[in-house]
């Protein structure tokens, strides 16, 4: 295996620019650190370029440029084709590189991206995160990283100025597993925090004082605590999360399942409900809209 020494120094590549991406790329900036970008979307080169990121034609001048390299990718497939890929990280002779994976993908495709990357020298953790946009630009993201201790620590300088709340989890893998357990949870207590307004309506309850008293129960949740607060109950709907991200972290929790060969009867009627609500509720929309299906049916009904 070669010796690996990345001192984590100099100017920080960014692949992906999308709302997480560029919002860290500015958290970075703001912080001091020179960063470099690249995506495929014109305009989001030119959303960084104004913002301060040095924008570059190619993968391969970002990965030239840059020790530490953040991913943040739509899929796995994505990843995949970024580091193994034509014209991938594997494909240019350079002295070790830190990537850290912020996407949210799958575990058993990571942990065969540290083989490849590893034998070349390069390193690979996988820190999916939560908090959306604003925790990005906030450098407030809360993070689920896996990697061995020492690669972890390498990774420290940058991941705490992106985080508020960063988890060592375990091995390479173990970030993305978790991640995809924590969004599975999310999208069930979403189902089940709405079924809870329903019943709390039609037993006469104000919707308000049920939360509240949720709220100091042990019938919480951060569905309850955040996303009913701030973007249900207020009808904004802005979280910067998508029904499509939602549904595709659902599908991935029942293909890990199903990988796994563990059963999930409960997670497993969430998700159903979750992808057969793409009849009513299109993929652009924001995730919490879910709670907008009628209790019994899959059909939207604003205001319920």
């Amino acid at each position: 295996m070669t010796q690996t020494h990345i001192n984590g120094s100099g100017t920080v590549g960014v692949i992906g620019l999308g709302n997480m991406g560029l919002g860290m790329a500015r958290t970075l900036l703001r912080e001091g650190h020179a960063v470099t970008g690249f995506d495929l979307s014109v305009e989001r080169q030119a959303d960084a370029a104004r913002d301060g990121v040095t924008i570059v034609a190619t993968q391969q001048e970002l990965f030239s440029a840059c020790e530490t390299i953040i991913l943040s990718l739509p899929t796995a497939r994505h990843v995949q084709t970024v580091l193994i890929g034509d014209n991938g990280l594997v494909s240019c002779d350079l002295a070790p590189r830190l990537i850290i994976d912020t996407t949210t993908s799958e575990p058993d495709v990571t942990r065969e991206l540290d083989a490849a990357l590893r034998v070349i020298g390069h390193v690979l953790i996988d820190a999916p995160v939560s908090g959306g946009p604003a925790g990005a630009n906030s450098g407030q993201l809360t993070m689920m990283v896996g990697g061995d201790d020492a690669d972890f620590a390498k990774a420290m300088p940058i991941l705490s100025v992106l985080g508020g709340k960063i988890t060592h989890v375990g091995p390479v893998g173990a970030g993305h597993a978790v991640k995809i357990i924590n969004n599975m949870l999310v999208a069930t207590h979403l189902l089940t925090m709405r079924e809870a307004v329903a019943l709390g309506k039609a037993a006469g309850v104000d919707t308000n004082y049920l939360i509240s008293a949720l709220n100091a129960g042990s019938g919480r949740s951060a569905v309850s605590e955040v996303n009913y607060p701030k973007w249900v109950l207020t009808g904004q709907f802005d979280s910067g999360f998508t029904m499509g991200l939602m549904r595709k972290d659902m599908r991935l929790a029942m293909a890990l399942a199903s990988q796994k060969d563990v059963v999930l009867p409960v997670s497993q009627l969430a998700g159903q409900i979750w992808q057969d609500s793409a009849a009513a509720l299109s993929d652009d929309m924001d995730f919490n809209r879910i709670t907008e299906l009628t209790a019994n049916t899959n059909t939207a009904k604003a205001g319920e």
